[in-house]
């Protein structure tokens, strides 16, 4: 694939943009806008954006964590992450900030790794994934409250979460992102 290939931004007219539902987390936007010769009207998820973090110990094993995510009615296998819902925060800042909130880790060492868009046709969310290595204990411990307070942390080698991904065992979207993503630059090494 040539390296110019790559997604076009694309302002078109906007006639009208309101907040249709006001949510606790994010918001749910209709906008009228003009594509060619029409108007369209979509409705989406107006999200904060988000991180996730690929963190990779000095065994090639990625920390995933498992919490109960109530739209899915299930305790999946996950990255640590979080929203980028700390005003004007950089995203390796969070990224940072949710290694040490959900894992009670720090990494001396950081890499962006991927930034994707998580589902394009109904959200604006982007997630941006880094690799974190040189990992060790958080000075401070953080408490956990509701889904976060029973988070179970695994240890896993990054060869089985790639398996696991691929067989369809663990199905989030962001761990397939990231530990794929992850398993390929290494490769690249």
């Amino acid at each position: 694939m040539p390296e110019t290939l790559r997604d076009e931004e694309l302002n078109p007219e906007i006639i009208s943009s309101e907040v249709v539902f006001d949510g606790a987390v994010w918001d749910v936007r209709s906008d009228r806008f003009r594509y060619g010769d029409s108007e369209i009207t979509r409705h989406y998820v107006d999200h904060t954006g988000a991180v996730a973090i690929v963190a990779i110990d000095e065994n090639d094993r990625v920390l995933l964590i498992q919490q109960y995510r109530h739209p899915i009615r299930s305790r999946d296998w996950e990255l640590p992450a979080g929203l980028l819902d700390i005003e004007g925060e950089e995203p390796l800042l969070a990224a940072q900030r949710e290694l040490a909130e959900e894992t009670d880790l720090i990494a001396a060492d950081w890499k962006p790794l991927l930034s994707t868009f998580t589902t394009p046709g109904g959200s604006n969310e982007i997630v941006h994934f880094f690799l974190a290595t040189g990992l060790s204990d958080a000075p401070d411990t953080h408490a956990r409250t509701e889904e976060e307070a029973d988070i179970r942390v695994e240890w896993v080698p990054l060869a089985d979460a790639v398996t696991a991904v691929l067989d369809g065992r663990m199905r989030n979207a962001l761990l397939a992102n990231g530990v794929l993503a992850a398993s390929l630059r290494r490769a690249e090494r």
